[in-house]
Parts: C-alpha cells; sequence; structure tokens
C-alpha cells in the first residue's frame, strides 16, 4: 500500500478511535504517603510508618473465574510509601494452609511453581508500557517491562525486596527506586498500578483493580497511584564494571584471555535513560541451538546477549532489528575460500566481527511520545592468506568497520493505540553493502476496544557497490478484540526488491498474500474446562510479479485446559499445491509439491506436581506423494526438591522423499529425492541451594542425516515440474550428509550483593560434520567423540556501583 495512501486512512482511523466510546471500568485509587524515615527492608512489616499507610484490598479472581471475591482465608492487603530515594510496599498475604504453599527455590526471573505477589506500575498511565516487579513466596525476584501482553524478562534493574512467614500466612517487604523507574518530569505523578497474587496450590490468581478479560487487554486496566509529589529524585547514574577470565584448550592448542570492560546507566532526566556497553564481553552468553540447514535460507537464534535483549521494545517495532546482526558473520566470509591464490591457504577467517562498543538512548515524555535511539559499531574483520612455498602472507578485509544505527518514534494515545516511526541504517566503510529501512507503523483500537486496525509501511534501501535497490512491503489487518466470538482479515503485500537484512531478518519477498479467521473463546470456567479456545482460519497466498497463485489452504485449531490445569490442544489443515520460489536457488523459478494436509497435537499435565510432561505431534501427509514430514518431542520434567529440578527433552523427526536442491550445473537446476531423520536430546538442570547462590546444567546433542536417493535425481522444469535426470554422484559432489554436534554447560551463579554477580563456567562442546549418512546413532556418536573437543573455563565477575551510594560515603 503506498504511503500516500496510507496516510489518508491512518487519519480516519485515529478520527474514528478519538470519538469512539471509552473501555467503561472503575478504576480502584490509592493515596500513598511521603516518609522521612525508611523502613528496613526484612519481610516483617514491624515498622509503625506502615500502620499510617492507606490499604490497598479488596482483591478479585482473573483466573480462572472473573471478577469473584477473594475469600477471606487469603485475605490480601497492600501499603505503599516513598521518599525522595524510592517507593516502599509491604504486603500481607493471609493463608490458612500455610504448608501447602508452594516455595521452589529459583534464581531470578524464573518462577517456576512457586507462589508470587506482582507488582505492574504504568508511571506514564497510558494503557500499554508498564514496568512488573515479582517476588516469589522463597524470595525470588523477577523484572520485566511489559507492551501489550509482551513481557520482556530480559530487563533488569536494581531493587530490594524480602520476605517472611508465620502461621497466617507470608509476608513482603519491597524498595522500588527511582533509579529503576522512568517516569515524567511534573510536580505531582499519576502513576497506572495494579497489584497481583498467585496462589499456585489453588490454581487462582487474583488482583487489585479488576480486569475484564474479554475487552482489551489487561494493561489498561490498572488502578490509580496517587500522592507522589514534592520528590527530588537522586541522579541516576549506576556503572557495571566487570573482569573476565578465560582458558580454552582445543585440539591440543591452549589461549588464555583476559577482559575487563564497563556497562553503565545514566538517567539523562526522570524520563529518559542512557545504556552504554566499553569494550564488551559476551563469552558467557548461552551456546546457539544448531542444526543441520539444508534449505534456502539462513537459521536464526535467540538473542542472549543482556545489552541486546533489556531495554530494547522501543527497537522492536516493526520487526527491523535482529540483534544477531551486529557482530554478525562478515559479508565476506564465505567469499574468502574462492579468492584463494595458487599455493595459497588461509591461516585466518574471523566469523564474526567484534563488537567496539553500543549505546541505547530510550524514554517516553509525559505526552506519551517514546524516543529511541541505537547505536553499535564493530570493528574490522580481515582473511588472512599464507603462500605454502615463499612463506609471505596478505590480507583480504571480508567486513569493513560497519554502523549501525536505530532511530523510533512511537506516539501512544488513548491508552490503547500507537503511531510509529522508525528508521535503521547500516553503514560500512569502504566499497561495501550499506542498508537503510524507514517504516510508519500504527496499532488503533476504538476507545471500546470492540475493535483494532493495525498496519505497516515499509520501505528498504540497499546500497550496492555501482547499484541502488529500493523495496517496498506492507500489511495491514483488522480484527474484532471484544467478546466470545472474534474474527480477523489481512493482507501482507512485498515487492520482489524489498530487503531489510542489513539489520533485519526476512526470509522472502516478492507476495501478495490474504489470511482469516475466526474463533469462540470464553472467559470463565465452564464444566470441566477452565479455559477453552476454538478457531478456524484460512490463507490464499501469491506471488507479486508474476501474479500467480502460490498456495491456498484453511483449517481448524483448539485450544483447552481443564480444572485440574491439564492442557490439550492442536491444529488440522488442507492446502492446495505449493509453488515454492525460493527451494531452486534461482531467480523466478519455483518447484510445485503435491496438496497436503498437515496436523498438530500436544498434551500438557499439571506442573504443580512432582513429575509432568509435554508431548507434541505434527504430521504432514502429501496427497499423490510418498513424501511426508513426522516429529514427535517428548519433554518430561521432575522436581526432586524445592532446591533441584531437572528436564529432559528428546526430539524426533522424519522426512522421506522430499524433493531438495541438490546443486546447479551450467543452466540445469538439478534436484534429488531426499530422506533426512535427525534426533536431538537435550537435559536443563538446576540445583538451587537459595535464591542467590545455584547450580546450572545446560546438554544438547543434536544428530541429523540427510540421504538422497540413488535413482531420485532430477532436472526442474520451466513449469516447477521434475524431470527425469541422470545426474552422476562423486566422492566431491555427495550431497549426503551426516551432521552431529554436543554442547555442555555446567555453571556456577553467585549473587555475592545487589546488582553484582560472579559467574564460573566449564564448556564443553564438540562438532562434527561428513558425508556418511548410512551410519545409524550409535556409530555417529562414535565419529564424533573420536573429533577433538574444545574445554572452555571461564570467570566473570560484575559489580554494581550506584553513584549515589559512593557520593554519600564521600560525603560521610
Amino acid at each position: 500500500m503506498p504511503l500516500n495512501r496510507v496516510l489518508p486512512f491512518l487519519l480516519f482511523l485515529i478520527s474514528f478511535s478519538l470519538f469512539s466510546q471509552n473501555i467503561p471500568q472503575n478504576r480502584k485509587i490509592y493515596h500513598t504517603k511521603k516518609i522521612t524515615s525508611a523502613p528496613k527492608i526484612d519481610g516483617l512489616l514491624n515498622e509503625d510508618i506502615w500502620d499510617e499507610a492507606e490499604s490497598a484490598e479488596n482483591f478479585v479472581m482473573l483466573e480462572p473465574g472473573d471478577g469473584d471475591p477473594i475469600p477471606a482465608s487469603h485475605d490480601t492487603r497492600v501499603k505503599i510509601l516513598f521518599d525522595n530515594t524510592a517507593i516502599y510496599i509491604a504486603a500481607t498475604l493471609l493463608e490458612d494452609e500455610p504448608e501447602k504453599v508452594m516455595r521452589q527455590l529459583t534464581q531470578r526471573d524464573n518462577l517456576n511453581q512457586s507462589e508470587f505477589f506482582q507488582l505492574d506500575l504504568n508511571t506514564y498511565d497510558d494503557g500499554e508500557n508498564q514496568t512488573r516487579f515479582i517476588v516469589t513466596s522463597a524470595g525470588t525476584q523477577a523484572d520485566a517491562r511489559l507492551t501489550g501482553n509482551n513481557e520482556d524478562y530480559g530487563y533488569n534493574v536494581v531493587w530490594e525486596s524480602a520476605v517472611s512467614q508465620d502461621e497466617q500466612g507470608w509476608y513482603i517487604e519491597m524498595k522500588i527506586p527511582y533509579s529503576a523507574l522512568r517516569f515524567p518530569e511534573k510536580p505531582e505523578q499519576e502513576w497506572g498500578i495494579q497489584f497481583s497474587r498467585r496462589i499456585t496450590h489453588l490454581n487462582s490468581t487474583y488482583v487489585w483493580n479488576y480486569i475484564n478479560k474479554s475487552l482489551g487487554e489487561a494493561s489498561q486496566y490498572t488502578g490509580l497511584l496517587k500522592g507522589i509529589k514534592n520528590i527530588d529524585p537522586p541522579v541516576r547514574l549506576s556503572l557495571y564494571p566487570y573482569t573476565s577470565v578465560a582458558v580454552d584448550q582445543f585440539d591440543s592448542n591452549s589461549d588464555f584471555n583476559l577482559n575487563a570492560g564497563l556497562d553503565l546507566k545514566y538517567g539523562i532526566n526522570d524520563s529518559f535513560t542512557l545504556d552504554m556497553t566499553l569494550v564488551p564481553d559476551f563469552g558467557q552468553t548461552a551456546y546457539d541451538e544448531v542444526e543441520l540447514n539444508l534449505g534456502p535460507f539462513e537459521q536464526i537464534f535467540g538473542e542472549n546477549r543482556a545489552f541486546f535483549t533489556e531495554g530494547t521494545e522501543l527497537f522492536n517495532k516493526g520487526n527491523l532489528f535482529y540483534s544477531r546482526r551486529v557482530g554478525s558473520t562478515p559479508v565476506g566470509f564465505n567469499d574468502a575460500q574462492t579468492d584463494l591464490l595458487e599455493n595459497e591457504e588461509i591461516v585466518e577467517n574471523p566469523d564474526k566481527a567484534d563488537l567496539l562498543n553500543a549505546l541505547k538512548i530510550s524514554g517516553r515524555t509525559e505526552r506519551g511520545l517514546g524516543i529511541g535511539f541505537f547505536n553499535a559499531i564493530t570493528d574490522k574483520a580481515e582473511a588472512v592468506y599464507r603462500d605454502s612455498i615463499t612463506g609471505e602472507t596478505r590480507k583480504k578485509t571480508t567486513e569493513a568497520v560497519a554502523n549501525y544505527n536505530i532511530l523510533v518514534l512511537d506516539q501512544r494515545f488513548n491508552k490503547n493505540s500507537s503511531i510509529t516511526l522508525i528508521n535503521t541504517n547500516v553503514t560500512r566503510n569502504g566499497n561495501f553493502r550499506d542498508g537503510n529501512v524507514s517504516g510508519l507503523l500504527f496499532d488503533v483500537y476504538t476507545r471500546s476496544n470492540t475493535f483494532n486496525f493495525s498496519g505497516e509501511a515499509k520501505m528498504s534501501n540497499v546500497n550496492l557497490p555501482g547499484q541502488m535497490k529500493t523495496g517496498f512491503a506492507s500489511n495491514f489487518s483488522f480484527e474484532r478484540t471484544k467478546g466470545k466470538f472474534r474474527y480477523r482479515f489481512g493482507h501482507d503485500f512485498a515487492n520482489e526488491t524489498y530487503d531489510i537484512n542489513d539489520l533485519g531478518i526476512n526470509f522472502t519477498n516478492n507476495y501478495n498474500n490474504f489470511s482469516w479467521g475466526t474463533s469462540y473463546q470464553i472467559f470463565e470456567p465452564q464444566g470441566n474446562y477452565n479455559f477453552y479456545k476454538i478457531g478456524i482460519y484460512g490463507q490464499h497466498l501469491r506471488r507479486y510479479r508474476p501474479d500467480i497463485t502460490v498456495n491456498t489452504g484453511f483449517g481448524g485449531d483448539f485450544f483447552a485446559v481443564t480444572r485440574k490445569r491439564f492442557a490439550f490442544g492442536g491444529a488440522l489443515g488442507v492446502n492446495s499445491e505449493f509453488r515454492d520460489f525460493f527451494e531452486p536457488r534461482a531467480k523466478n523459478t519455483y518447484v510445485t509439491y503435491k496438496p497436503f494436509s498437515d496436523m498438530n497435537f500436544f498434551v500438557s499435565s499439571d506442573y504443580r506436581k512432582q513429575f509432568a510432561y509435554d508431548v507434541r505431534v505434527n504430521y504432514e501427509e502429501y496427497f499423490k506423494s510418498s513424501q511426508n514430514y513426522f516429529r514427535i518431542n517428548v519433554e518430561p520434567r521432575f522436581r526432586f526438591s524445592d532446591k533441584f529440578n531437572m528436564i529432559y527433552e528428546f526430539q524426533y523427526a522424519y522426512q522421506n522423499d522430499r524433493s531438495s536442491y541438490v546443486t546447479q550445473v551450467e543452466r540445469d537446476i538439478i534436484f534429488g529425492e531426499r530422506d533426512q531423520k535427525s534426533i536431538e536430546n537435550s537435559i536443563n538442570g538446576n540445583y538451587n541451594f537459595n535464591t542467590k547462590q545455584g547450580l546450572n546444567l545446560s546438554f544438547r546433542n543434536f544428530w541429523s542425516t540427510a540421504s538422497f536417493a540413488d535413482n531420485g535425481y532430477t532436472q526442474l522444469g520451466n513449469k516447477g515440474e521434475l524431470n527425469e535426470f541422470d545426474y552422476e554422484v562423486n566422492e566431491e559432489n555427495n550431497p549426503n550428509t551426516n551432521f552431529n554436534i554436543w554442547n555442555l554447560d555446567l555453571s556456577y551463579r553467585w549473587q555475592f550483593a545487589p546488582g553484582s554477580e560472579a559467574v564460573l563456567l566449564y564448556r564443553n562442546s564438540i562438532f562434527n560434520e561428513d558425508k556418511l549418512s548410512s551410519l545409524g546413532f550409535d556409530e555417529s556418536l562414535d565419529n564424533l567423540f573420536a573429533r577433538p573437543a574444545r574445554h572452555n573455563l571461564s570467570l566473570r565477575i560484575v559489580y554494581f556501583i550506584d553513584y549515589n551510594n559512593i557520593k554519600n560515603l564521600f560525603q560521610g
């Protein structure tokens, strides 16, 4: 949809939203008081100042019911006080059977099956952006940033909490410093606030301010916190210096590394914060779950680097930011092999560009305007070649110094809607590829939250040496968001030159797709079910140029949870033939796959029990073809005690007779009938001495083979058909693959002070890939263990320094 058509339509939607009826609700109001002497955070609630505070009470049920008052046996009362440094929270949570309270020891941000108290603060009272603070019955802390229903637990700030218990129930004290919050500069604050209590052993959740689950989002149903005024917040400056030491041993070679660096958080004002990492070190990030990838697209991984996961909700608008691009594989990495001269060998070819530094500035004004700026710089990467005869070396740049930038403007209005402008830019020094993408996004609800209109219009510009390529993409959806019966319609478009892969991730372009769906769900328990949802859906996929059908499909899905917390669900779909324009790896060429049906089904047992399990099955059947696909995933978990928990996961997948790309010989695109199977075993175990110290074990072994039938090679025709072809396989062009990877991490984590921690990590990894696809699992594992293993031992210490503590120390 061109921009000149998007803007008038967007203005109409905004006008329609502004003049519609708002959500009817009676907001509870809490009036807090200022104190001069702060309470001790010990969970005992025995200071006299708590007697002076107003009490937030009369909690109502959120799940599984709808608005039922909390029973007197579990009465919950909350009090709030404040000073110039922080706000203070005291919660009394009664329990008539205290021995049933689940208190599982976990580390930060891991709730598991513990019962917990939750505080949500919306310091701009805009109905969407909230900060969440959680304390479990065992004393574990969790914090997150919320945007709508999306929780970002990568967000970590420093705050205090403590719990205590007696025969009447359990109690919480919390201190949330202003340095952990962002709020507008004005004489008196008015914040949205919500209290929640999860009673796990009763499978119920209660909230202070009623939430209508059938209308809008939970973030729009906060109460109102009043009374915070005449405060003089301290300077928000936090330093996180770190030091790390690592010993790496691989194939009789050993390396020793000593690093030091600094992360910094600075409150530019009460609303905006600067985050910066200088000399970053990501040596202890979790390993990527690498698989055998034979498809046309790159494998993507989750982000494990804290700087790129914390407080990034603004930068993720429009899905234009794939943070793994920063410091990723150099653009010329794969070309290094082809540039070898006679008698040369590659001595060094870095597989990633080093991150030199990165910063982000983000916040929101009093009028709801969110502003975000991100910048990162990566160093030059060079391949080193050596002449085996003369010994001379030469270098070739595979990635130039690169500058990555994001600028975001996000205006919230009506407490349920937003308009966003975003621009991403990647500039590389020298004669390398540059990229720039701009997007206009809108997410508009009617004031009654009955309907939602959302969409995006994005334009990409890629500057290649001697060539500029401009692309466009858009999407639009309309959805009913009220009541038990709901429906939606959507349209997605991209032209053939749309490309955001310098800082984003997109696999496909040149499409013109339509989708629809409808569903029915309940919001209160009925019969044996606490919740269920049934839906049907459909899609029609088209190529933009040339304008031809790619696929048409429809199906149905369901999800249900019983009163005993047993969950199950699944989906069944039927699809027409599918024209795949990407498997052939050639422009304007496609292969046609037969019509097929697909189904999946899962069950999940009650996690409150010591033993629980998840089972998921996927199956695809192709009509008039021998091709099919089957996968099963089994995940049992056992809680040995409140300290020790272990999860084992087994996955088996098998795909047979799939027509798959092999190679291209001159103008002929060669396909083959491929069988592929994989087995994955993984274990994740935790033993926690307390909420500050614990051991964690992560293990994963992934094995996969791909075997092509000897007489199954074909040539791709002009209309997507496959014709018989005599393709001779030899040792060099053999497409069969045996892939095996092993990773093991064992770590000890100790939070020795608020915001400060030490992590001792042992890492073991082995990798093997060859052509022996006929080997069984045991034989392939023997070959894997014959390969050299990489052993890595590292210690990383991070210390939290609050500027105000240093200032007070010197003043004292």
